[in-house]
């Protein structure tokens, strides 16, 4: 899919056409994270680094089950 860079504003900016819109599922407002890999630039619909810490307090939370549940009952 080719994409053109277009001006806004001051600035420059990519119109996604609403198939790739469908396809990321996410619509106007929505916001987008992109990452450099080594062959190009992923774009996202979620932020790997918020991901990357929810698997962190997942693990935190099944190794503390115990502790947490007696913290939730003082």
């Amino acid at each position: 899919m080719k994409l053109k860079i277009t001006t806004i504003g001051n600035s420059a900016g990519v119109i996604l056409p609403r198939e790739l819109l469908t396809r990321l599922r996410v619509d106007k407002g929505d916001s987008l994270y992109a990452a450099e890999l080594p062959d190009g630039i992923k774009l996202m619909p979620y932020d790997p680094e918020f991901d990357r810490q929810m698997k962190i307090a997942e693990q935190v939370m099944r190794e503390r089950r115990d502790l947490l549940r007696k913290l939730a009952d003082s």
